[in-house]
């Protein structure tokens, strides 16, 4: 059976989530939207590496992305499939509590603290990185 790109694929879907760093990049856009800049950061990989993890994740139809100028910022977005969003809302949920992921959400507020994180490029902060920083007092 052949099929269209208005039906959803499940098995892309899978593939996506059985990644360490495409679940990685979904941890920490978690309530975020994030720009690649900051995912690299975070993650300590490549920028053309990181965009090819998030060219998978929204083919798989689980990230949105938004164009700013020259900025693209990444957000989760809920699979149309009832069933699949219900699996990624209990993965994500599942990954507060791995200390790994809970270390890489520690280094991501720790980069929106810095108010010159990425000064050498300007790269806007992320999307919910304001909410980090009034948690972890920081002003500005």
């Amino acid at each position: 059976m052949a099929t269209t790109s208005l039906q959803f694929n499940m098995e892309r879907f899978f593939q996506a989530l059985g990644d360490s760093t495409r679940l990685r990049l979904l941890n920490l856009m978690d309530e975020k939207e994030v720009n690649v800049i900051y995912l690299a950061e975070v993650l300590g990989h490549g920028q053309a590496r990181i965009s090819q993890q998030l060219a998978f994740l929204r083919r798989a139809g689980v990230v949105e992305a938004r164009r700013d100028g020259k900025w693209v910022h990444y957000r989760i977005a809920t699979p149309r499939h009832r069933g699949a969003a219900l699996v990624l809302r209990d993965t994500l949920a599942g990954m507060h509590n791995d200390w790994r992921m809970r270390a890489d959400r520690a280094k991501l507020a720790q980069r929106c603290s810095q108010p010159t994180v990425s000064a050498s490029i300007d790269a806007p902060m992320p999307v919910g990185c304001r909410g980090m920083r009034k948690k972890l007092g920081v002003r500005g």
